[in-house]
């Protein structure tokens, strides 16, 4: 069925080719440097123009349609992973396009990912009933440290769908996102929840509760030639969050940074950790052996000033993490594959 290595789909599609950096997440876009490699960077950039695919394109859809009828599980298509559904430069008649092919192809579950979650309301069809007329539309944006996180979460979740859910890569800091992880309907029995001024706690921690939340999260780190390295806690913590809330949580890969040492009983792969100072003061000369040392705070600890000043701003433990390229790196959390996906999904 796959026509995509992407661990989280089955197919991609892109009605048009085409975008411009709009935050931290762009610096090493893959689709630019594509666009760049076959084009010169035509469609890349403000003002430049986006360049709509071809009709054999367009049509293909249609036949991972007529191929899913029927089928145990409905595939999964991205789109757009050239381009965003959502970009203000994008020909509104192509995305009315694009909204008339989802609706003629009720077969598959298309996932809309955006990093501009502020258009998405007044870029949708009018009426935008997606119980009746889009329920195969999956929402979501792109959510890369903290401060995106307060800024477009509350957007993406303004917005109905069946499915709303967080693309995390490349993660470049650690993210709390446990306030849209807890719904009204998130204890076991539907109590009234204890107070907190004028919203109420979540049963599962001290957070209020949101009447909507995140459906759905995927975490991975950066893969490419200028891939910036992703700290193991940073996922780890987004995992537990997941796991507390209910939320399905897929872990996509560790891109090009990964661990550098393995289990010799078992082979799995394991970050090799300095708990404080002296332990690096010990163990540095045989420990690092060609990796980067990170410490708790996503700092690159070059130096033994480096290490002193994670020492005095309480930043240790300090991890050890090795340029090993992606496929060797793999899609392991601590030993564990996560291909979690929304209730009522099956793989």
């Amino acid at each position: 069925m796959a026509e995509t290595t992407i661990e989280w789909c089955d197919y991609t599609f892109n009605g048009w080719e085409g975008c411009q950096k709009v935050g931290l997440g762009c610096d090493n876009c893959y689709a630019e440097a594509r666009n760049i490699r076959f084009t010169g960077g035509t469609n890349w950039g403000p003002g430049a123009p986006r360049r709509r695919t071809s009709a054999a394109n367009w049509r293909k859809p249609i036949r991972w349609n007529r191929m899913a009828e029927g089928a145990v599980r409905r595939p999964r298509v991205f789109c757009s992973s050239l381009a965003d559904v959502f970009d203000n430069a994008v020909d509104p008649q192509w995305r009315a396009d694009l909204f008339e092919l989802i609706r003629a192809t009720p077969s598959l579950d298309w996932l809309l990912l955006t990093k501009r979650p502020g258009n998405i309301a007044n870029m949708l069809p009018v009426p935008f009933d997606f119980d009746k007329h889009y329920p195969n539309v999956w929402l979501g944006c792109t959510v890369v440290n903290q401060a995106e996180a307060d800024r477009d979460i509350p957007k993406l979740l303004a917005v109905p769908a069946a499915v709303r859910f967080l693309s995390m890569e490349p993660l470049l800091g650690p993210v709390d996102i446990d306030e849209w992880l807890h719904d009204s309907d998130c204890a076991d029995t539907r109590k009234l929840y204890r107070q907190h001024g004028d919203r109420p706690l979540c049963h599962c921690g001290e957070r209020p509760v949101n009447e909507e939340r995140v459906d759905w999260v995927i975490v991975g780190g950066e893969s490419g030639p200028n891939a910036r390295p992703m700290h193991p806690d940073w996922a780890r913590s987004l995992r537990d969050q997941c796991a507390a809330a209910g939320v399905p949580f897929l872990f996509k890969q560790w891109g090009e940074w990964g661990p550098g040492s393995f289990n010799m009983s078992t082979g799995q792969a394991v970050f090799r950790v300095f708990p404080n100072f002296q332990t690096w003061v010990n163990k540095a000369s045989t420990w690092v052996n060609g990796g980067t040392c990170m410490d708790a705070k996503g700092r690159i600890c070059k130096s033994g000033a480096d290490m002193m000043r994670a020492r005095d701003e309480d930043a240790f433990p300090v991890t050890i993490i090795h340029r090993i390229g992606k496929k060797r790196a793999g899609r392991l959390l601590d030993g564990v594959t996560h291909d979690g996906f929304p209730k009522g999904v099956v793989r």
